[in-house]
């Protein structure tokens, strides 16, 4: 088969891998503290026939750590990260990470996310409050006054550039590298009565998904021409004269 064939064939395959990437975060695109997919495109070089051929294929997928704006609540335990940083949760599974603030207090008074995980401080240790103090606030730094007093502190932590993000459920994710605590925070911080939007840009998806259906088609287009003159071809050749 022409290695023709299969540069068109490996370039269905990465654009149809893109197409599922673009529908994943459009579907998502009102989920609080998402982060859109992304792949990374490259291009393998193969030898046939004595002849340099160029593959185009779908390289690693990836986690978009770009923010999203925040939306006001008013709900004080709502909240968002400014900068970088990442909320903790302690998951059946160890910690994850997530932007998703919509925490809650359970009866117990530990503090959970909406999926039921409880949220931890700095150090990795659950946080707990006084159901019956009243009122929560929430400083810039996390830490986290009833009625005037320290109750703990909400954690910040930087996940590793080089870290391979996974997803989780709802909007977390689980890191291949530990993240840190962050204790600095001139750039990082916590938004109380905010939550963070998902980073998608729906009309730019949308945009995108448009383009690479027509690339899809052309693609196929192209190899069904291919298919049908090498068929004719071979009828031709295959004649008796």
């Amino acid at each position: 088969m022409p290695s023709a064939i299969y540069v068109d064939a490996a370039a269905q395959s990465a654009l149809a891998r893109r197409i599922d990437s673009i529908a994943s975060n459009v579907a998502n695109a009102a989920t609080v503290g998402y982060r859109a997919d992304g792949i990374k495109f490259d291009s393998v070089l193969s030898t046939t026939g004595g002849s340099r051929v160029s593959f185009p294929v779908a390289g690693r997928d990836y986690i978009s750590t770009a923010g999203g704006s925040l939306l006001r609540t008013q709900n004080p335990l709502d909240c968002a990260v400014r900068g970088a940083g990442w909320f903790s949760l302690m998951s059946p599974d160890g910690p994850v990470y997530t932007r998703d603030g919509r925490f809650q207090l359970a009866a117990s008074g530990a503090l959970q996310s909406v999926n039921g995980y409880e949220v931890l401080d700095a150090s990795g240790a659950p946080i707990t409050l006084d159901p019956s103090a009243g009122e929560v606030a929430i400083a810039g730094d996390g830490v986290i006054a009833q009625q005037g007093r320290r109750s703990g502190a909400i954690g910040l932590f930087t996940i590793d550039p080089d870290s391979r993000l996974a997803r989780y459920d709802n909007s977390s994710v689980t890191s291949s590298i530990p993240a840190s605590p962050i204790l600095e925070f001139t750039t990082n911080g916590v938004a109380q009565g905010y939550v963070e939007q998902s980073n998608v840009d729906p009309i730019r998806e949308l945009t995108r998904l448009i383009e690479i259906q027509r690339a899809f088609d052309n693609v196929t287009s192209t190899m069904e021409i291919k298919d049908a003159a090498q068929q004719e071809a071979i009828k031709t050749l295959g004649s008796p004269a």
